[in-house]
């Protein structure tokens, strides 16, 4: 694996796990597919953690759905981490 650019450690994620981090407290784990030069993904078999703030608590709620697909906007992605090798 021969990583010299950026873009070189999301070519060699493509069909395996990837951790996004997104702007809003969102968090994505999902089998990535595809990815553009934006940023623009499309994630398979993802598993969604949104963390609450709760202006009346000092706690965070954490809410957590799973979608089979998604497209995912790359204005809003913070962070992309490759799966542990």
């Amino acid at each position: 694996m021969s990583v010299s650019e950026p873009f070189d450690l999301i070519r060699v994620s493509l069909s395996e796990r990837v951790f996004v981090k997104l702007r809003g407290d969102r968090e994505l784990r999902g089998v990535l597919h595809a990815y553009d030069g934006h940023m623009n993904m499309v994630l398979s078999d993802v598993e969604e953690t949104i963390y609450v703030v709760d202006d009346e608590s000092p706690e965070v709620r954490t809410v957590k759905r799973n979608v089979e697909m998604l497209f995912v906007r790359g204005d809003g992605v913070v962070l992309v981490a490759p799966p542990s090798r």
